[in-house]
């Protein structure tokens, strides 16, 4: 399991469905959720993944650990991963909506694309919320995963962004509805993070994604996926529990930048000028 930067028993007792979790940033928010004492239950279309993940965080001492087979996309596959952790684990106290679609073809994109975007993205993380909430009690936590993607307008994308701004709008939403049952709901926005589509980007070289990211993220490189993982966790532990309805950005100062860069114009200037 990836080092957690929490104590290690933070999480202890309480039991995490992820969804999305079969790889990439997904994997590494259940590996941190596992590190710092939840018993996990995995989600995601690779059975193989899943089940060899449930048996590399059991093998690493977690709490417990499951893959279920789930199309989040269908109400009757929710019920059934959430009824199998109450069944395994007894509890149900953290969902992380971690699932997502990078299908995006910008403003020439299908209504079909639309509706499958938003429908993993956006819907499915409100249906599995409204079908978690009833067996979560007070302490309970949602996190969402956002992205600096549904906050800065990017060209050729349409799709992906919308579902990201969405969400951070919905989690506000959820965070006020739910905030008398004692339930807490956050979001987390990585910014550009190692994960098998920078990997195969940058042709499965970090050097190189970390050159491309340099100039747009003042720690200048890209984030790990451990990294956004320990965020979750801290997110959903008692040491946030003053915390709700905000949006916590692990992007290495991405957000922070504008259109300059973090560069003044003097510099610009001069650039612009050299020979």
């Amino acid at each position: 399991m990836i080092p957690s930067s929490l104590p290690l028993a933070a999480l202890a007792g309480k039991v995490a469905i992820v969804s999305g979790s079969t790889q990439g940033v997904g994997a590494d928010i259940a590996r941190a959720l596992a590190s710092s004492g939840a018993a996990v239950v995995l989600l995601g279309h690779e059975a193989d993944a899943g089940r060899a993940l449930a048996a590399e965080l059991l093998a690493g001492g977690a709490a417990g650990a499951l893959y279920c087979a789930t199309d989040i996309e269908r109400d009757e596959d929710i019920e059934r991963c959430i009824d199998l952790a109450l069944v395994r684990f007894g509890r149900l106290d953290i969902l992380v909506n971690s699932a997502c679609v990078y299908l995006d073809h910008g403003i020439d994109s299908s209504r079909e694309e639309w509706h499958q975007t938003l429908g993993v993205n956006l819907i499915s993380a409100a249906i599995f919320t409204q079908k978690a909430v009833p067996h979560m009690g007070r302490g309970g936590v949602i996190v969402n995963l956002g992205s600096t993607g549904g906050k800065f307008g990017a060209a050729g994308r349409a799709l992906y962004p919308a579902s990201k701004a969405a969400l951070l709008q919905l989690t506000k939403s959820l965070a006020v509805t739910l905030a008398p049952r004692g339930i807490r709901v956050v979001a987390v926005s990585p910014a550009w993070t190692w994960s098998p589509a920078i990997a195969a980007m940058s042709g499965d070289s970090r050097a190189t994604a970390d050159a491309v990211a340099a100039p747009f993220h003042p720690l200048g490189r890209v984030g790990d996926g451990h990294e956004v993982g320990n965020a979750v966790a801290f997110l959903a532990s008692e040491a946030a529990s003053w915390i709700t309805g905000i949006d916590l950005p692990v992007d290495g100062g991405f957000s922070i930048l504008g259109p300059d860069r973090g560069i003044s114009p003097r510099t610009w200037f001069a650039q612009a000028e050299a020979p």
